[in-house]
């Protein structure tokens, strides 16, 4: 079965930055874009990045403001987010998303399936 394991948040200040990590395992890795979507209290859950199966092919929300860096290593099965100058706002939980095919997926609706997620949180 499919399993998507997210790791690597915390408390952290603001201004630093911050890598998560995303481990598959129950599908062909590369055949699948993958994406990093975002959920703050009361909010919706919300793109932070996107990348295609090959690698070759990125997107980022508009408001992303070029502080998100989206990678995937298909011989190792992961996948990362690197988050540079963190905010407050940046606080939420992280997902790690499948999309539905190779391609890149930046709403919900297009995902397959979830991981857990993982906490950030940015606080002086």
């Amino acid at each position: 079965q499919v399993q998507l394991v997210e790791s690597g948040g915390g408390s952290v200040l603001p201004g630093t930055s911050l890598t998560l990590s995303c481990v598959a395992s129950g599908f062909e890795f590369g055949s699948y874009g993958l994406s990093w979507f975002r959920q703050a209290p009361t909010k919706e859950r919300e793109l932070v990045a996107s990348i295609s199966g090959s690698g070759t092919g990125t997107k980022f929300p508009m408001s992303a403001g070029g502080r998100f860096t989206i990678s995937r290593d298909n011989d190792k099965n992961t996948m990362w987010l690197h988050i540079d100058s963190l905010r407050p706002e940046d606080t939420a939980t992280y997902f790690c998303a499948k999309c539905e095919d190779s391609f890149t997926c930046s709403q919900p609706r297009f995902v397959k399936a979830w991981g857990q997620g993982t906490q950030v949180t940015v606080s002086s």
